[in-house]
């Protein structure tokens, strides 16, 4: 086992904004306003939804257009010859999207757990729930008190979803998104992310006033970049470069968020060596210097997801063998939050919260 970094290498006055992923959706299907109103009960200091649209323009919150996972879409017989095939950011994906329902026939739908395995307690609350809109859960937030953390209004992280293929369907996110949002909430209420920088670019252009934060994948390619340039777009390691940071930032982007394991995982090969980005921090895990190239070229980081689970934390940290079973949450959270970002999602808000404040 790793002895623990110098206290220098780490953050011990971080305190980063504790975002509910999708609503407490640890503890109750996504995107519903059950997960959205524990989450904001349990002291969530913002709240983020996935956006997608509908065939009449509706925005829908929903982890993905592809419901068939998330709904109870395949058990309407009436709805059964919407399903179809589509290719979507390069996958070939079959079963039911949103773009060819009206809002009117989804509002029909009820929510299902999308992890039945890993989260049965959640899986209890399938069909009770309904589907929502963007509109909706600005209602949520707008009738919320001040978050305890902050004292200021919940902030809303919208996550724009595949807007290029969306784009190529006559339903221009951009456009939607921004006459939606445009005059709603406080000053510094509102972000906007998204895996693809262009459509953060043309909502910032259309005047949104809002915290602009790019998405970056482990792998592969931005799909408005592969639209672009096809096999010569730049990987998402290569915009994660301290070039390629000072890109983005130049672009009039505000921050980046990635995924949990660029910033903490199992100690690899070589941690703490010299020309290595990753420095031990104790219990067999290693952090990474990610956070702090991010910010020397002036971006916030945040990053996806906290979940207690064995099957989302790095080896070091599960305990036992069941992968839905609680591993040591409070070690992953707490390294993660040491490297000194800006916020973190999580599914269980009130787990991050209870990490942050015994740091």
């Amino acid at each position: 086992m790793s002895e623990p970094a110098a206290a220098s290498s780490a953050h011990p006055d971080a305190r980063p904004l504790v975002i509910a992923h999708r609503g407490a959706s640890g503890y109750r299907p996504e995107h519903t306003e059950s997960a959205y109103r524990l989450a904001l009960a349990l002291g969530a200091e913002a709240i983020e939804p996935d956006v997608v649209a509908t065939r009449d323009g509706e925005l829908v919150l929903r982890h993905e257009n592809e419901i068939s996972g998330t709904t109870d879409v395949a058990d309407h017989t009436e709805f059964a010859d919407r399903r179809t095939t589509r290719e979507i950011d390069g996958e070939r994906i079959t079963g039911w999207f949103t773009e060819d329902f009206t809002w009117a026939e989804l509002s029909t739908l009820r929510a299902r757990e999308r992890l039945p395995q890993v989260r049965p307690a959640s899986a209890r609350f399938d069909g009770r729930f309904g589907l929502l809109r963007l509109r909706d859960l600005q209602r949520l937030i707008d009738e919320a008190p001040p978050a305890p953390g902050t004292g200021r209004p919940v902030r809303l992280v919208v996550e724009v979803k595949h807007a290029t293929y969306f784009a190529g369907r006559g339903l221009p996110l951009d456009e939607l998104v921004e006459a939606e949002l445009r005059g709603w909430g406080q000053r510094g209420q509102l972000v906007v992310e998204a895996f693809e920088q262009t459509v953060l670019g043309q909502l910032r252009a259309r005047g949104l006033p809002a915290e602009y934060v790019y998405l970056l994948e482990k792998s592969g390619s931005a799909a408005d970049l592969v639209a672009r340039h096809g096999a010569a777009a730049i990987s998402y390691a290569g915009q994660l470069t301290d070039a390629g940071l000072g890109r983005i930032a130049a672009a009039g982007i505000d921050g980046v968020s990635v995924d949990t394991a660029l910033l903490v995982k199992a100690e690899p090969r070589g941690a703490g060596q010299p020309g290595s980005p990753w420095t031990p921090v104790g219990n067999g895990i290693a952090a990474s210097d990610l956070v702090d190239r991010a910010r020397a070229a002036g971006l916030a980081t945040y990053t996806w997801t906290l979940r207690a689970e064995n099957r989302f934390l790095p080896a070091p940290c599960r305990i036992g063998a069941s992968a839905a079973a609680p591993g040591d949450w409070m070690t992953f959270f707490q390294a993660v939050m040491r490297t000194g970002l800006d916020g973190v999602f999580a599914d269980q808000p009130d787990l991050a919260l209870e990490a942050r404040a015994a740091l």
